[in-house]
């Protein structure tokens, strides 16, 4: 494949994975902080504080299982290129 691109591929799967962990983290954050049948026009305070909350929470998470991955996706890398000078 071309480097060009194969660099807007991975670009635009980028772009869909954050918009689709955008709808999942606010789909999430108004389930738990907002009551299913609103009261005023406006957020409460409660409600406010909950979403701030909830989406620091699922952000550092999202990091987290990130950074966690491409750890685990470097230490396969090193292990099949450990197998594969074993085998050669």
């Amino acid at each position: 494949m071309d480097p060009v691109k194969a660099q807007q591929l991975a670009a635009e799967l980028e772009v869909e994975m954050m918009a689709d962990m955008y709808n999942r983290m606010t789909n999430a954050c108004h389930r738990k902080c907002v009551p299913p049948h609103y009261k005023e026009a406006e957020l409460t305070k409660g409600e406010s504080v909950c979403l701030d909350r909830c989406v620091a929470k699922y952000l550092d998470l999202h990091e987290r299982l990130g950074r966690k991955l491409t750890e685990l996706s470097v230490q396969d890398e090193e292990t099949m290129r450990k197998a594969s000078l074993g085998s050669g």
